[in-house]
């Protein structure tokens, strides 16, 4: 990245230059070449006068005073009825200047410079111009440089925090660079990391809770296994045991479904006051190409502004999979549509197809079942992510297809909860 600033930025700075460097080159060509016109016209002019001025004071002209007034000029002075004055050396044909001018009285003046003098002029100006534009590529390749600094240095923290997030060391770094972009991702990561480091400790807790509590009924499950296995040819202590065992395993069974209500409501600790139409609105914008590219519409329709208590990523999750579903099995315009009813929030998606199989009704939602060569897990990891936030997802409709998502509304309490479905 440091290079790619670098070198787009050199580039601009070399563009820049050469727009503002050529034009200001040939002004500057220009401006000293017009100058020397105009220096040469006016001595032209001042000598034409002189020897006027010579005449009327029937004064001769003294070329050695000439020479010194006129240095590095060749002088032709014509008078009528006079010879002809020549002061300085003349130049080269091929470099030469040269102005003329006249009186009526019969005077003919005529001036020239060698043209290399102007061109060591304009040579010294256009070598002072490359000279500021190279200095201005020079600040421009620094200032570059500074600038790649102070972006890469920073994304490459943010990496390495990425990256020690990913390897479990959830640990915030409160990093910040003043640049709010990037003060905003790094905020982000120590809010996900934060959150890491919460489930890390929740899990934690959890396969504690779990390993002692299953401990003691599953150590009494054994032994009652052991006593059938030593009186297998004493049916009276068999059955005994066996019925024991039974109890045990009812027990087993009361402390798996307590644990894993436990850790529901952790899950439900995490749901927020969310606005559907946020999230919705994402998806669709996610969606729509998809169904774009099928010559399929995608609609939202209902009531705005409504809030539930969820996961933002589990109800992006589910709506996703729904949308997924009506994309590969659905057909026609697929209509996302939102309301209240006894107490929830609705979310109904449904579209124009032809709907779920009649053998599919009842197992739609079951692990591993689906009707057209799919994995048969989308519509259950749904519904299971949609009870975690304390919700319950439903096929309202099988034809055409219409699933519906209840959610808790925003200002429900903790002990007005929708339905729970599986875990």
């Amino acid at each position: 990245m440091r290079r790619r600033l670098l070198s787009s930025t050199l580039v601009v700075a070399a563009i820049a230059v050469l727009l503002l460097g050529v034009p200001l080159g040939l002004v500057v060509t220009r401006l000293i070449d017009d100058e020397a016109v105009q220096q040469l016209r006016a001595q032209a002019t001042l000598l034409l006068s002189q020897v006027e001025y010579a005449r009327i004071e029937d004064r001769p002209i003294d070329p050695e005073e000439l020479q010194r007034q006129y240095p590095n000029r060749y002088v032709q002075i014509f008078i009528r009825n006079s010879p002809t004055v020549i002061v300085g050396t003349e130049p080269p044909p091929d470099r030469q200047m040269t102005e003329e001018t006249h009186s009526e009285s019969g005077v003919y003046v005529r001036i020239s410079r060698d043209r290399a003098q102007v061109e060591r002029n304009i040579r010294g100006w256009l070598m002072l111009i490359v000279a500021l534009a190279g200095l201005a590529l020079a600040v421009a390749v620094s200032l570059a440089v500074v600038q790649s600094r102070r972006l890469t240095l920073p994304l490459l923290d943010l990496a390495r925090i990425a990256e020690r997030l990913g390897s479990g060391e959830a640990r915030p770094s409160r990093h910040r660079y003043g640049i709010p972009e990037l003060d905003g991702v790094a905020e982000v990561l120590d809010r996900s990391a934060t959150r890491l480091a919460e489930l890390l400790s929740r899990e934690r807790e959890f396969a504690t809770d779990a390993s002692h509590q299953l401990r003691t009924p599953l150590t009494g499950l054994t032994m009652r296994l052991e006593e059938i296995v030593a009186a297998a040819d004493q049916p009276a202590i068999v059955r005994e045991e066996g019925e024991a065992a039974i109890i045990q395993a009812e027990r087993l069974t009361a402390v798996i479904d307590e644990l894993l209500a436990a850790a529901r409501r952790q899950r439900h600790a995490q749901a927020e006051a969310i606005c559907l139409d946020e999230v919705l609105r994402q998806q669709i914008t996610e969606w729509e190409p998809a169904f774009r590219r099928s010559r399929r519409t995608l609609h939202l329709d209902g009531a705005r502004g409504l809030r539930a208590l969820v996961s933002k990523g589990g109800l992006s999750q589910v709506v996703s999979t729904l949308l997924e579903n009506s994309l590969e099995h659905g057909d026609g315009p697929v209509t996302i549509t939102t309301g209240n009813c006894d107490r929830s929030v609705v979310i109904e998606v449904a579209d124009e197809g032809q709907g779920i199989p009649e053998h599919l009704r009842a197992r739609v939602f079951d692990r591993n079942v689906s009707g057209a060569g799919g994995t048969g897990l989308g519509l259950t990891l749904a519904r299971a992510l949609t009870a975690s936030d304390g919700g319950r997802l439903e096929l309202i409709r099988p034809r055409p297809a219409v699933f519906a998502l209840f959610l808790r509304p925003a200002d429900e309490t903790a002990r007005h909860r929708v339905v729970s479905g599986p875990a």
